[in-house]
């Protein structure tokens, strides 16, 4: 479906993007992880035809994302990070312009927002000005506006930054529905724990370059499976161990203060970079 072969970006004297190559399945949760300024958006913003690539290729289900345009973008939708609805609209208004955009006829796209309004549960908000709503809600309707024109790729770039742990669990669960009826999705996220519930495969971005591209469970085990961390002349020292029990035993000799975990994404990402993702 996503097709990125060796893509390259430069702005003056800064390579945002080295050589980035990946492939992402139909229907299947890709999440693109990595530092501020790693590439992430530029990325998503040459894959929506938003910047232009300084070389490399990339399709979207078959289309060139230059040669083919137009054909490309009528594949895409994008949540981008900051919520950028027109505010002084209602909910409807605001998804009656994309669908204008997107050329869609009058009655399909009636259809359409009415489906989807009801499918993130803002059936009863139509005649609401966006002003009025939630960041939550906001951002429920950010992600519907992407779907109005039936689009074969989801972008979601950081869709649930700012929004408390609750909001987030509740879009967490919307994307979730979202890929199991078919779309696929590339999504960009600071949140590690978001990443390893709801992406299938996993990418790290450092430096415009991908350094490991791997299941979330894969990427994790190979630091182990739990984690033991002190504090060393102010800085903290993070033990990896294979089984709880290994753990265990390592810190019944410790007489200093500790705390113990699971591993997780991070782990693998400061691993590889020497870097934390947030």
């Amino acid at each position: 479906m996503i097709k990125v072969n060796n893509l390259k970006k430069s702005y003056k004297d800064v390579q945002a993007l080295n050589g980035v190559s990946f492939r992402v399945a139909a229907g299947e949760l890709f999440a693109y992880l990595g530092p501020n300024g790693a590439g992430k958006t530029t990325t998503i913003r040459i894959l929506t035809g938003l910047a232009k690539r300084s070389g490399g290729d990339a399709w979207i289900n078959g289309f060139h994302i230059e040669h083919e345009a137009l054909e490309a973008k009528r594949q895409c939708g994008l949540v981008p990070q900051s919520i950028n609805l027109d505010q002084e609209l209602t909910v409807y208004e605001n998804l009656m312009i994309h669908g204008l955009l997107f050329r869609m006829p009058t009655a399909k796209r009636t259809e359409k927002m009415r489906e989807i309004l009801a499918y993130v549960g803002l059936g009863d908000r139509e005649k609401m000005p966006v002003a009025r709503l939630s960041g939550g809600l906001k951002r429920r309707l950010t992600i519907a506006r992407a779907l109005v024109h039936s689009p074969r790729v989801l972008f979601l770039d950081e869709p649930t930054v700012g929004l408390d742990a609750g909001i987030r669990r509740r879009i967490w669960a919307l994307i979730k529905m979202i890929k199991e009826d078919g779309t696929t999705i590339f999504l960009t996220t600071h949140y590690i724990e978001e990443a390893e519930f709801l992406a299938e495969r996993v990418a790290f971005l450092d430096e415009g370059r991908v350094v490991a591209l791997d299941s979330p469970q894969s990427l994790i085990s190979r630091q182990g499976a739990w984690a033991i961390d002190r504090v060393v002349d102010n800085n903290v020292k993070t033990i990896y161990f294979k089984t709880k029990e290994a753990a265990k035993e390592y810190t019944a000799m410790q007489d200093e203060s500790f705390s113990f975990r699971r591993v997780n994404l991070e782990d693998a990402f400061l691993a590889l970079t020497g870097k934390r993702v947030k």
